[in-house]
């Protein structure tokens, strides 16, 4: 399968980078964790793959505050169980901590083996 090997980490990045606003760095700290998004970035490409696990594990732990801060913001609205559609939105928050979970596990034993 010679076209997973051009999809490979080290590869050239692709032809359509993100917008000059958004910078690398950035999107770790709006935590953004996802290896193909952050190959968006030329810069991902001159790291050691040890350094771009570094980047992804502290993005992980970025989006997982994220998520459990909006989550405390829901659960501490006045009236809470007076306003049920608001279950919905804590529903979906838990729903993306534990995708946050799986793919932290599933990066975690790509990334291992080095």
């Amino acid at each position: 399968m010679e076209d997973d090997n051009s999809t490979e980490r080290g590869s050239s990045p692709p032809s359509n980078p993100p917008s000059q606003a958004m910078t690398l760095e950035k999107a770790i700290d709006l935590g953004e964790y996802d290896p193909e998004y952050l190959g968006q970035f030329p810069q991902w490409y001159t790291l050691s793959r040890n350094i771009q696990f570094e980047y992804i594990r502290k993005a992980l732990k970025n989006r997982n505050n994220q998520l459990l801060r909006q989550w405390a913001e829901i659960v501490n609205i006045l009236d809470f169980r007076l306003k049920p559609h608001l279950k919905l939105a804590l529903k979906n928050i838990e729903d993306q901590l534990e995708k946050v979970k799986a793919d932290k596990e599933r990066l975690y034993v790509e990334y291992s083996n080095f």
